[in-house]
């Protein structure tokens, strides 16, 4: 299982990866930890352990596993609910949402649907992440102002706003610009040689304890030391319908977020990565993770880039990493303690905004009005309404939009003629048969993907088949048919046989025969009158036309 995964290993490479991205992640996993409500320790457990199993079961071999922004939103989302609802086992039950998207990623990953995750419209993803990027920025906004975040998420948040500025802590501000400026303004040219986010941690922290008495500010405290606690699985059944929606939310954002970053890993690395496989990877990391009271994680963007640019070039990088990580937190945790939370309010606030889909933003005024309609639908939908209904009815109203476009596309390869059409591929020889039925045959010819969309064009084009002696029906150029098309042409056929008009079928394509088979048509069709090519059909067709007129 492993064996192929580390055939690439490049020791150098893998380790100053590990090394580089441990430092990229650590101001990151307590940034995160803190902003989700479980706090530093989770952010940091939560690091460890899903970029460790991630590595290890994965399917990418360069893809950096952690907290990510959009994760840590939704994981806020499902603390306070759950602490609001059941204040003794709330943070118990957090966790155990964790440990169920993990093990509906694990089933996603064991039924092969991981190339359908990203079968999602862009505009659909652009509004969710912008939507994710603004909640993020609006959480952060109290402990930004040395506030604590007020109840209620992102509106709570907003309503709360002018109390938050009236009351704001002043020095705490004065840090978290501080740490903001670091992170906008640092020179690009030192950014490549270490993390802004770690500059802005180390210098605005020393800053702080120059200025700042221990208890002058809130700062992160003491972090337990040694091996987390189990966190068994705490289930409400009152609450049970919600914590599967929670579920399948984190679950379905996590492996939206890892198989995108996957992507641009193998558009950096020139590899193809096992989708399947990484989602059974971050499922059994998430699990392991929320099982030991670490926040949920998925592929990080960041994180994976510096891993490649490095020279790492296997999982190695990503042990190495969750290694010196695990070092951080049993040995070294009293070097986090005197941390302002003002600092990593900063620095998550700053991640918010990258969050924000800048480079479609821009644009939006220069691309269709539907997309964009839909990308700040979706986007006022999560911050204001709710992360799921803003997806679900984003898919579903980008999916019927583009049914609809391809509908009218399609609508123009149903062609119902009795005479010679430029726009049907015929054969001289097919052409001189048509002309020879005076207007009596009529070739109903269909070319490529039917889809439901088209099946009242269908219906419009036969609607005076009692006009024809004869019908034949080419389907020689449609590769698929779904079940409302294939209902839509039994009808055309059903409607002719009525109307006492023969009917010949043209169907090579073994697909499409299979759907029209499941119609039963060979119950009122028999072998003669399905032909094997369509100048066939037309030759008897014409005959029946001749016998018809002799008659």
């Amino acid at each position: 299982m492993f064996a192929g995964k580390f055939e690439q290993v490049q020791v150098k490479g893998d380790l100053f990866g590990g090394v580089t991205t441990a430092i990229v992640s650590l101001p990151m996993a307590l940034a995160f930890g803190v902003a989700s409500g479980a706090g530093a320790e989770a952010g940091l457990w939560g690091a460890i352990l899903v970029g460790l199993f991630a590595a290890l079961f994965g399917g990418s071999r360069t893809l950096i596993s952690e907290p990510t922004g959009p994760m840590t939103v939704v994981m806020a989302a499902v603390l306070t609910s759950m602490m609001a609802k059941h204040p003794e086992g709330g943070l118990a039950m957090a966790f155990t949402v964790v440990m169920m998207a993990g093990v509906f990623q694990i089933a996603l990953g064991a039924l092969k649907l991981g190339k359908y995750i990203t079968l999602m419209p862009y505009s659909v993803i652009s509004g969710f992440m912008s939507g994710v990027g603004v909640i993020l920025v609006i959480l952060q906004l109290g402990p930004f102002l040395g506030q604590p975040t007020p109840a209620g998420g992102a509106i709570g948040t907003i309503q709360a706003l002018p109390d938050l500025i009236r009351n704001m802590h002043f020095g705490e501000f004065m840090l978290g610009l501080m740490t903001l400026s670091v992170l906008l303004f640092m020179p690009k040219k030192f950014k490549k040689q270490i993390p802004p986010q770690l500059v802005a941690l180390v210098a605005v922290t020393l800053i702080s304890m120059l200025l700042f008495s221990t208890d002058g500010i809130r700062r992160i405290g003491e972090i337990p030391s040694g091996l987390p606690s189990i966190v068994w699985p705490t289930f409400s059944w009152s609450l049970i319908s919600e914590m599967l929606v929670d579920a399948l939310v984190l679950g379905t954002l996590g492996c939206i977020d890892t198989l995108l970053t996957a992507v641009i890993a193998d558009s950096l690395t020139r590899q193809e990565h096992d989708s399947n496989r990484e989602l059974m990877g971050q499922g059994i990391a998430n699990t392991v993770s929320g099982l030991f009271g670490g926040l949920p994680g998925a592929g990080a963007t960041m994180g994976t880039v510096v891993n490649v640019q490095v020279g790492a070039r296997s999982p190695l990088s990503g042990i190495v990493r969750a290694v010196i990580l695990l070092l951080v937190v049993l040995w070294f945790a009293p070097l986090i303690e005197p941390i302002p939370l003002a600092v990593l309010a900063g620095i998550a606030l700053f991640v918010g905004l990258n969050i924000l889909d800048w480079s479609f933003i821009k644009r939006a005024h220069t691309v269709s009005l539907v997309p964009t309609c839909i990308m700040y639908g979706v986007l006022f939908l999560t911050v204001f309404v709710d992360l799921i209904y803003a997806v679900g009815i984003g898919v579903f109203l980008a999916n019927v939009i583009t049914i609809e476009k391809l509908s009218r596309v399609q609508e123009k390869n149903v062609k119902a003629i009795s005479d010679a059409d430029d726009g049907v591929p015929l054969s001289t020889e097919e052409r001189q048969l048509l002309d020879k039925a005076k207007g009596q045959l009529l070739l109903f010819y269909l070319s490529g993907p039917m889809i439901f969309g088209v099946s009242k064009a269908i219906a419009r084009q036969h609607a005076a088949i009692d006009q024809y002696k004869v019908m034949v029906l080419d389907l020689s150029a449609v590769p698929m048919i779904d079940m409302t098309v294939a209902l839509a042409l039994e009808n055309a056929m059903r409607d002719a046989l009525e109307a006492g008009c023969e009917v010949f079928l043209f169907s090579p394509n073994e697909q499409t025969m299979e759907q029209l088979e499941k119609m039963k048509i060979r119950d009122w069709i028999d072998d003669y009158h399905v032909v094997s090519s369509r100048y066939e059909g037309l030759q008897k067709g014409l005959e029946k036309v001749e016998q018809a007129t002799a008659s």
